[in-house]
């Protein structure tokens, strides 16, 4: 293991001593490096905040302003100084904005991956395999169970409920931020041009989406106001998980009621959520797409967190790597 690392879990996060700063801590902190901008990773009220410039825009859409007294930008790949540390930024493929964050110091380099996919998502920078000791990574689908199928398959499903049944709703629920675009992504690159109708909720993400060059075509509010209960037969309505679950959904032509997630592998969690049609489309590594990452960056020690820590530790162990479980607190799963 290695001696006296420049990284160490605290209540509030993971500490850095020779920057003085946390990275995504869960409560309030004078200096704080975000990853990304999903709630359980970023948190208001810090005085200082550094993030990608995307990530902090999207941190103000979501908590207003002044989410924090002070912000800072942080280029891809540009070094900073902080206090006796060196940090970058480098893609993280989660969502827009999302990255691993590297720290250097004391001879010792760390990367942070927050959350992170290896699989093509036009809405976000791909990942960048970055060379470190100490590699941090998420075990959301660290089990062998969950390996994720081909997107545009996933999306075929939709195309077909709507090529059988042209009287029905597509109602799908998703994440706000990072789901639901690559959802509507997904959908026009396999040629639905019809307008696609959101929730209310999503729509400013939508918007800065947009703003940052990734087309999502012609998006609507799902109101009954916006157009006669028949104008949405046929039609892909998108809505938040909660929304789903509630009487919003019932308000559009028997609709056939979808749900985007990583879960959506798990039978029993889809029938329990009265999920007709479950899309396996997640934001998140698979099994293999961990097991590979972990290959490929070959660090001298492997640390996992928030997820399946047990299994992917056991994994190294069995391929002769020096891992260990980090079990931080406060880590929820917006982002699935």
């Amino acid at each position: 293991m290695i001696a006296n690392p420049i990284l160490v879990p605290r209540p509030e996060g993971l500490w850095c001593e020779a920057g003085r700063f946390f990275i995504d801590p869960v409560r309030a902190v004078d200096r704080a490096l975000i990853t990304h901008a999903h709630s359980d990773h970023a948190r208001p009220g810090h005085a200082h905040v550094l993030a990608t410039r995307q990530t902090l825009d999207i941190m103000a859409i979501r908590m207003g302003e002044r989410f924090a007294a002070a912000t800072q930008a942080a280029q891809w790949g540009e070094m900073i100084r902080i206090g006796d540390a060196s940090v970058s930024f480098h893609p993280a493929g989660h969502v827009l904005g999302s990255a691993q964050i590297r720290i250097e110091a004391n001879g010792q380099v760390i990367v942070v991956s927050g959350d992170y996919k290896r699989r093509a998502d036009p809405t976000c920078a791909a990942f960048e395999p970055v060379a470190c000791d100490v590699f941090i990574t998420e075990a959301t689908f660290g089990l062998p169970v969950f390996r994720h199928p081909d997107t545009r398959d996933e999306i075929t499903k939709v195309l077909d409920v709507l090529a059988r049944s042209p009287e029905r709703s597509v109602v799908i629920g998703a994440y706000a931020l990072g789901k639901a675009q690559r959802v509507i992504r997904a959908l026009r690159d396999a040629g639905y041009d019809r307008p696609i109708h959101l929730h209310g909720s999503m729509i400013p993400l939508c918007a800065y989406y947009q703003s940052q060059g990734i087309e999502l075509g012609d998006l609507r509010p799902a109101t009954v106001e916006s157009g006669r209960r028949g104008d949405f037969s046929g039609g892909v309505i998108i809505g938040t998980p909660s929304a789903i679950a509630d009487k919003w959904s019932r308000r559009f032509p028997d609709p056939v009621v979808a749900f985007a997630s990583g879960w959506m592998r798990i039978r029993q969690r889809a029938k329990q959520g009265g999920v007709e049609l479950p899309l396996i489309i997640s934001d998140h590594s698979d099994w293999d797409e961990l097991t590979a990452t972990i290959s490929e960056l070959n660090p001298q020690e492997v640390w996992v967190t928030h997820g399946r820590e047990e299994a992917l530790v056991r994994w190294c162990a069995l391929h002769q790597r020096v891992a260990r479980p980090l079990n931080l607190v406060g880590y929820e799963d917006e982002a699935e």
